[in-house]
């Protein structure tokens, strides 16, 4: 692990130890704030980034780890979590439900958890990489993995 993560995470990273994640936190040298910039970065395939959103569904965070390569389909995610219509959340209510910066919200470390949809489209790629709570940090892990992590519900989501 790296000397000097930033704060968030430091925080995520503890997180994903305690929760027996093997993959570590990796500074990147520049911010990937959208899942092309991370691929590049990276050297992946910007399908094998797990973005990070935060939707308001009814006044509640809900948590949709999508793949790069993909839009969500609100309508459909709406259906699914049972609610009229999500919609993106503003900077305040993702950080609110978060305790991180829109463009590095992780998976894991947030205040509470929250409901969660994680894409089986993901399952396509062996290694993903989901953001570690700052525009600059990322970490490996599996489909599998961001289910147990999380206690997301596999769906399809685009």
């Amino acid at each position: 692990m790296p000397e000097k993560l930033p704060a968030n995470a430091l925080h995520v990273s503890n997180r994903l130890v305690a929760l027996g994640v093997t993959g570590e936190v990796v500074v990147l040298p520049e911010p990937a704030p959208t899942a092309a910039a991370a691929a590049a970065q990276l050297g992946c395939e910007v399908g094998a980034i797990a973005n990070s959103l935060v939707f308001d569904a009814g006044g509640d965070p809900l948590l949709v780890l999508t793949s790069g390569a993909h839009r969500v389909d609100t309508a459909r995610v709406a259906a699914l979590v049972g609610v009229e219509k999500v919609r993106r959340a503003t900077p305040e209510f993702v950080r609110a439900a978060t305790g991180q910066p829109i463009g590095g919200v992780a998976p894991v470390g947030h205040p509470a958890p929250l409901r969660t949809l994680v894409d089986t489209w993901l399952m396509k790629h062996g290694t993903v990489w989901a953001a570690a709570g700052h525009p600059h940090t990322v970490f490996p892990t599996t489909f599998d993995e961001l289910v147990r992590v999380t206690g997301g519900t596999p769906a399809e989501v685009t």
